[in-house]
């Protein structure tokens, strides 16, 4: 059974960085794709970056330039860096690997 858990979220004003992370167990992440989705209540789930097992990655346009996704082998953990952080990223995050989910961190950015 595949397990995820995400920590990092915040509050944060505008302009400032935080880094997620999603910590996997009973799967080797490097050998599937990680995606960070992100959601606002009311709307639906947005796809904010993935990293493939062979180490590419794409982002949302929303996101590129302020956003880098990235992978720890050696602790089976996929990072989410955020700068440069809008208002509209406001949302909670989630990881998602072997179609399993974490649990979601809340990220606010204040103006």
């Amino acid at each position: 059974q595949v397990q995820l858990v995400e920590s990092g979220g915040g509050l944060v004003q505008a302009g400032g960085s935080l880094r997620l992370s999603c910590a996997v167990s009973g799967r080797i992440v490097s050998l599937s794709h990680t995606n960070w989705y992100r959601q606002i209540p009311g709307k639906q789930r947005e796809l904010v970056a993935t990293i493939f097992s062979g180490g590419s990655t794409n982002y949302a346009n929303s996101v590129k330039g302020r956003f880098t996704i990235s992978r720890d082998n050696a602790k089976n953990t996929v990072y989410l860096q955020m700068n440069s952080l809008k208002p509209e990223d406001t949302a909670v995050y989630y990881c998602n690997t072997y179609t399993s989910w974490g649990q979601g961190t809340q990220v606010t950015v204040s103006s």
